[in-house]
């Protein structure tokens, strides 16, 4: 049974995020000198600190801290390159066999190498500390979004897809997560999921209470994990992550956590009665009643979007974010074109009674111009009738940019993307480009 967590220094409530035992007041209390640490509680090294033993890093800052990890933001100077530095204390790993097996497995880790995962670039051990070096991610967790209650039920079956395509990879490799949870869930800015942290639970320790992979602690991290993981975690396999992934669909949908006797989310919030289904085959208690695999998830979520009525997506508040376009209709955008080409060839023929010359490159302009706004539209046109392009009153999203791509419509890929986002066309070029490496 889940209990209320405890500050060891007030004794009030601790936040869900709290480290170390400790509620924000207490711990900046301790960490300034101020008042006596309560015994056991372990302090996070002041950057300074660290340089001796990283010299290869500047180490900029503390980003976040668990039960023994701790990450910090860091520069690698003859790369310049920002990295994440996550550094586990030596002493808190009494085991003798610990440094082969971390060796062992981090090489197993720096062979995930996918868009959907956060790289491991290097790994070692100094005096104190085993280490890893990461990729930095400039973004935000799915935590803080999931609070910001800003999680529209569209954005998540987005991330949803991509978390399970990320997982899928690892899946094939061999390689369980067995901690997927928000806080484990990051965004870039361009909205592209990175998994943190896989393996590092089977790595720490397999027991729920050495789950120490984010800053969330024992209580937060049972309430995702699989049944069979919390009787026996030793003796999980891939479905435990997606049971996991289940709790973290139901989160990002209502926004509380299924515990106990849980309805379903469309009978706490407004989203499609089909999800049900989906989270509730996801956290079936047998595994083999579940998902067998994370790409059989994925394909009933993009079923669900693929095949949202066209009502609910008009009426979503999202349409109020959704870019303008010209005119659905082929009849009303053929007035249109025609009334534009009859002004501007007007201006052009009183500029060729002024300057000939001047008319003549306006005109001349106006048909280049003409051309390839017909010759854009036809395109839009035949990938909306192919399902590609989004439907009249629909809200364009990264799995519309993603089929486009996969049909091999890269120009109308980043047009949409650079509708979607307002970024330049370099950037939504890239963007694609990252995209289409997934597939």
């Amino acid at each position: 049974m889940d209990t209320m967590r405890i500050c060891k220094q007030c004794r009030k409530p601790l936040p869900q995020d709290a480290p170390e035992g400790l509620c924000p007041d207490c711990l900046a209390r301790v960490a300034l000198g101020t008042e006596p640490a309560t015994p056991g509680t372990r302090l996070p090294p002041a950057p300074a600190d660290l340089a001796a033993q990283f010299p290869q890093l500047e180490i900029v800052e503390l980003l976040g801290m668990g039960g023994m990890g701790m990450v910090y933001k860091a520069r690698q100077p003859r790369l310049d390159r920002v990295v994440a530095l996550k550094i586990l204390p030596i002493d808190s790993m009494p085991d003798p066999s610990f440094a082969d097996r971390f060796e062992r497995e981090a090489k197993a880790l720096a062979k995930l190498n996918h868009p959907g995962i956060v790289i491991l670039y290097d790994f070692g051990q100094t005096a104190q500390y085993y280490y890893f070096i990461m990729e930095f991610v400039d973004g935000m967790n799915l935590r803080r979004l999931i609070q910001a209650k800003t999680l529209e039920p569209r954005q998540a079956l987005e991330l949803v897809t991509q978390i399970c395509t990320a997982l899928q990879f690892a899946h094939d490799e061999k390689i369980v997560h067995r901690d997927i949870k928000p806080e484990n869930i990051l965004i870039t800015k361009k909205g592209q999921v990175k998994i943190a942290d896989f393996g590092l639970a089977k790595l720490l320790g397999t027991a729920p209470d050495t789950a120490l992979t984010a800053s969330q602690m024992v209580m937060g991290t049972l309430n995702y994990m699989a049944p069979e993981q919390r009787e026996n975690s030793k003796e999980v396999d891939h479905r435990a992550d997606i049971y996991s992934l289940g709790v973290v669909f139901y989160e990002m949908l209502t926004g509380e956590v299924p515990m106990g006797r849980f309805e379903a989310p469309s009978k706490k919030v407004q989203v499609d009665v089909r999800l049900d289904e989906v989270v509730l085959h996801a956290l079936e208690r047998e595994p083999a009643r579940r998902y067998q695999h994370a790409s059989e998830f994925r394909t009933s979520v993009e079923t669900i979007t693929s095949t949202t009525p066209a009502a609910a997506r008009t009426n979503s508040p999202l349409a109020m974010l959704a870019p303008k376009q010209l005119p659905a209709s082929n009849t009303a955008w053929i007035v249109f074109f025609v009334v534009e080409m009859v002004l501007t060839l007007g201006l052009g023929a009183f500029l060729m009674q002024i300057v000939p010359a001047l008319g003549f490159v306006w005109i001349v302009a106006v048909f280049l111009v003409a051309s390839y706004q017909l010759n854009s539209r036809k395109e839009i046109n035949d990938a909306r009738e192919s399902g590609l392009w989004p439907q009249s009153g629909e809200i364009p999203t990264l799995e519309h940019v993603k089929l486009l791509a996969r049909a091999g419509k890269k120009g109308l890929a980043i047009k949409l993307y650079r509708q979607i986002h307002g970024v330049s066309s370099s950037a939504a070029k890239a963007a694609v480009k990252e995209l289409t490496s997934q597939f």
